[in-house]
């Protein structure tokens, strides 16, 4: 990459969210963060089969990195309720089957804790990032943000569960009422880049 040059990354998301919280926290000087669409093609179909979070963005990283020439991104994320055992958890966006939306997820969340107390609610949104060269230079980092289920969804901004989680960081809100600084300060997407900022840094690489 000559001088002036932007560094482009691709990231392996579709999600507009994502997208834009990537692009905000992860604000890397020269760095140009693009899509499969940004490029004019298709978005890959990655199959999420690892049994963690890090494995499947690593899976996705691997395979955008690959098929693109291209450093890439990915990013896995969800939730994780006590009470559920730990469930949605890497199935968090397909938690309501096939087909599923984040109004069909949130939903069937909402009907499994039917009964349970706010106090029996506890919940962690878990988040793994992985940025793969196209050498196959791997740097990855994990972030975590606490809370719990409310009773009811509220807000109408984020996306996926944020609705329905209550951070513990912003007693009173769920994610869904946060601005997008607000949430990036305290999500654990925003933590997870934030530790991927640090060592690209530190490697002397960001």
């Amino acid at each position: 990459m000559s001088a002036g040059e932007a560094r482009r990354v691709i990231v392996a998301s579709t999600n507009h969210g994502k997208l834009a919280e990537i692009r905000s926290a992860l604000d890397l000087d020269g760095w140009e963060f693009v899509t499969a669409t940004d490029l004019g093609r298709e978005t890959l179909d990655v199959e999420e089969t690892g049994a963690t979070f890090a494995e499947n963005a690593l899976l996705k990283a691997r395979a955008y990195a690959e098929a693109f020439g291209l450093a890439a991104l990915a990013d896995d994320s969800g939730l994780e309720v006590d009470a559920l055992a730990g469930a949605p958890g890497v199935r968090s966006a397909r938690y309501s089957g096939e087909g599923a939306t984040d109004a069909r997820n949130n939903k069937k969340l909402l009907d499994a804790l039917t009964g349970l107390p706010e106090a029996a609610r506890s919940a962690r949104f878990r988040s793994a990032v992985a940025l793969v060269e196209p050498d196959g230079a791997v740097t990855a980092a994990e972030g975590t943000c606490e809370g719990r289920i409310g009773l009811r969804p509220a807000g109408t901004g984020g996306f996926g569960y944020d609705p329905l989680f209550l951070p513990a960081a912003a007693p009173g809100r769920t994610m869904a009422e946060l601005s997008l600084a607000e949430k990036n300060a305290i999500s654990h997407r925003g933590e997870a880049l934030r530790a991927l900022r640090q060592a690209l840094t530190a490697a002397g690489r960001g």
